[in-house]
């Protein structure tokens, strides 16, 4: 299993704007092709312009294949489009994560 660890930094003052429209129109995209989502969480103190996901994978083909299938979706296609317009995400960086072999599994 491995972990897709993304962060990403929203718009100063539009992160609501961005949740409200990922909720509606990105998350049952990335529901219905990805699968496992470990979580979604927003910061309390420190950088409040971000959104931090995981989702769980059996590997990194599984990743690829899944991922590849959500980007040619023209629904998904449709969605960052219009993220793209708002101008609401200014950057994503990710991380590939494997547990450790005392880590609980998700």
């Amino acid at each position: 299993m491995i972990v897709d660890h993304r962060v990403y930094t929203i718009q100063p003052t539009r992160v609501a704007d961005w949740v409200a429209l990922y909720r509606e129109k990105g998350y049952p995209l990335q529901e219905r092709y990805l699968g496992r989502c470990v979580g979604w969480y927003v910061p309390v103190e420190g950088r409040l312009d971000q959104v931090v996901h995981l989702w769980a994978y059996e590997d990194q083909a599984d990743r690829e294949r899944r991922r590849t299938a959500l980007y040619a979706d023209p629904d998904w296609q449709a969605y960052v489009a219009e993220m793209k317009q708002e101008g609401l995400l200014l950057n994503i960086e990710n991380r590939i994560l494997a547990p450790t072999d005392f880590s609980p599994i998700p």
